[in-house]
């Protein structure tokens, strides 16, 4: 492991320590675990331009009216789903 140093506020610190007692380990494992949940910069980037594509390839129905307001949540699963 690499050994650092971190500056928090007071209230950061007190719920950092309160966390780490409930959960019975150090400070350390709970930034850790944080860190860990942080998304990775890539996957935030991949899923924009998924995001980004399902916008550009435009909705149409059967009569080529755009129905993307009504039908939006779907378009999106598909999009992630590929």
């Amino acid at each position: 492991m690499i050994r650092t140093q971190i500056q928090l506020t007071e209230g950061q610190a007190a719920k950092l320590k309160r966390i780490a007692a409930e959960r019975g380990v150090s400070m350390a494992e709970i930034i850790r675990e944080a860190v860990e949940r942080i998304p990775a910069s890539d996957d935030r980037s991949q899923r924009m331009a998924r995001a980004l594509e399902v916008g550009r390839r435009g909705f149409r129905d059967r009569d080529s009216a755009t129905d993307v307001s009504v039908r939006h949540d779907d378009y999106l699963a598909d999009a992630y789903a590929e």
